[in-house]
């Protein structure tokens, strides 16, 4: 029954334990999709519909200046991401709310329609950002029943797709994806009947592609992207800038479902369009280098990756110097690579580092999330490579600065008592850790009902240590209070009731509990891990083990031998594995 360090998160719902250089830094990759807006609301409850003539945008210049919707999703609602966190993109709202080619055309040169579009994502941006989001709901619904009214009286044009493409991005920005689904559906009758040469269907179609990605579907992800990049291949050309975007959408929905080589393939094209039109110097290069890197990671080919990581790191040094706060995220994506490599002291080194030129920059404050949580990636690297007192400090320092900015009662801070304790438990001071975790459960009892299911891991970790304090009744009483939670909010055959069952096969064994209930504890907990972990994982055959055991106790000749059979045969793979 071990334990590790939980990732800085709003709550503690987290029941696998983290892996380190796994899952760190999970959250880098911010959706690239981009979006425009169309129906203002100048006063609260007072929705003005823009009237657009039917011709407003016909025979004008492709529309160039979309704002990013990046800017709404990672604010808003965290779909994902497409670049570090902190890092200057070309769709970055840091930078602009413009394109690539912003400087093409300004926003002053914008149609009357084009105009009314931003204005519209604009309005509802602010108020899903100000928590308004009732309100933003109500603007989204009044522009979607103009647009369907003018739709019924036979207007399905290229105004009618742009007006139910912001309208759209607007319900998945507020989460509303039952509805989204059914929008996509409806603006996709109304693009496939549009031809290929209208103003913005490049546009709409790099917005769809997005969209359906976000939500699972690929292979339609695929089809608009693959037909906005025909489009545009036909109107500038094969190495035109406009093409960056789509392709790499298009790389990411590729690699989402495991077609890692088309989607290299054109992650190396969009970087080559990138170096032509931009130089190859230009930060503008960062999106599609760290997508390309996080597929290569992703795909476990971290010497591939390494070039990509180490080019993002040498950009931000040279445009900004060594002490600019990109730089130190720069250097905590590298850090990662470095981890995932073996090269466990030049990761720390880099985390290190990374950590104090953050710091120093004042780029971002010392409680934001993002540094909280590599503060706790570096704590765990530390705990792994057998530094734990450094890796204890680290932990101490981020508890410390939760509870200056945040308050000694905070919620937050049970992430922190909950990763000192596992700390202390990793170098046998269990008193300490039964402290912190009764002082993580306190905290959280303010909060939330006795029978809520995010209680259950600081419970769970607490019946761990009261087992290596020897006080085996009382963790067996709060390992079976966590198996009633978690069967009630998840379902008896879920795998945190696995994670429970498994604490508490273990301390009943210790207290000589009746065999056969032992028996039926193991026979449920393996059902659970066959089905989350496969037929032949170590899980199961460490719990083959055990059931083997109690089978021979009880007798049960009959149930003991195929089972053995199945243990052995196990075993002999695993052994090839390891000689291979």
């Amino acid at each position: 029954m071990s334990t590790s360090l939980i990732s800085l998160s709003p709550s503690t719902n987290n029941y696998r334990m983290s892996q380190v250089c796994l899952h760190m830094q999970s959250e880098h990759l911010r959706k690239a999709i981009t979006c425009f807006s169309v129906c203002h609301q100048k006063q609260k409850c007072n929705i003005k519909h823009y009237m657009i003539p039917i011709k407003a945008v016909s025979g004008h210049r492709v529309y160039r200046t979309f704002a990013s919707v990046g800017s709404l999703e990672a604010d808003v609602a965290s779909h994902g991401n497409d670049a570090p966190p902190g890092v200057s993109t070309p769709n970055n709202s840091r930078r602009s709310r413009m394109s690539f080619d912003q400087t093409n055309y300004p926003l002053d040169d914008m149609t009357n329609f084009e105009k009314q579009l931003q204005e519209l994502f604009d309005e509802v941006k602010r108020m899903i950002m100000m928590g308004n989001r009732n309100d933003a709901m109500d603007l989204l619904k009044a522009n979607y029943e103009a647009v369907i009214e003018r739709m019924n009286k036979g207007s399905k044009g290229i105004e009618e797709a742009a007006l139910l493409d912001i309208i759209t991005l607007g319900y998945m920005a507020v989460g509303d994806l039952k509805f989204v689904a059914s929008l996509l559906a409806m603006l996709a009758e109304v693009v496939d009947s549009l031809k290929d040469n209208e103003p913005l269907l490049d546009v709409v179609l790099v917005h769809m592609g997005s969209l359906f990605s976000a939500l699972g579907k690929f292979d339609r992800s695929l089809l608009v992207y693959q037909r906005s990049i025909d489009i545009l291949e036909n109107r500038y050309g094969k190495n035109s800038i406009f093409l960056v975007t789509p392709l790499l959408g298009m790389a990411k929905a590729l690699g989402s479902i495991g077609r890692s080589t088309k989607a290299v393939e054109i992650y190396h094209r969009a970087i080559t369009i990138l170096e032509l039109s931009k130089g190859a110097e230009s930060e503008d290069l960062v999106v599609a280098l760290f997508g390309l890197g996080n597929l290569l990671l992703k795909e476990g080919r971290s010497s591939d990756a390494e070039p990509h990581f180490i080019r993002i790191l040498t950009l931000y040094k040279k445009l900004y110097g060594e002490n600019d706060g990109r730089v130190g995220m720069a250097m905590c994506s590298l850090a990662h690579v470095k981890c995932a490599k073996g090269n466990a002291d030049e990761a720390i080194g880099l985390y290190k580092n990374a950590l104090q030129v953050i710091k120093d920059s004042n780029y971002m404050a010392l409680d934001d999330s993002i540094m909280e949580k590599m503060r706790i990636d570096l704590a765990e690297l530390l705990h792994v490579v057998g530094r734990g007192k450094e890796g204890r400090e680290m932990l101490e320092e981020s508890l410390l600065i939760t509870e200056k900015y945040k308050g000694k009662e905070h919620p937050s801070l049970v992430t922190h008592f909950v990763n000192l304790a596992t700390s202390y438990s990793r170098s046998k001071n269990f008193v300490e850790a039964e402290r912190l975790l009764r002082m993580s459960l306190e905290i959280m009892g303010k909060t939330v009902g006795p029978d809520d299911q995010s209680l259950t891991y600081p419970m769970l970790h607490l019946a761990v240590t009261l087992y290596n304090l020897k006080r085996n009744e009382e963790a067996e009483q709060l390992a079976l209070d966590v198996l009633h939670i978690r069967e009630k909010a998840f379902g008896k055959d879920s795998l945190p009731v696995g994670e429970a069952l498994d604490c508490l096969a273990s301390i009943q064994t210790r207290l000589g509990r009746d065999y056969g209930e032992l028996l039926e504890l193991l026979k449920r907990l393996l059902s659970i891990q066959e089905r989350e972990f496969g037929h032949e994982s170590e899980e199961v055959m460490e719990t083959l083990k055990k059931t083997l055991y109690y089978l021979d106790k009880l007798g049960r000749k009959n149930e003991k031998f195929p089972l053995q059979k199945r243990l052995s045969m196990l075993r002999m793979k695993y052994k090839e594995r390891i000689q291979y």
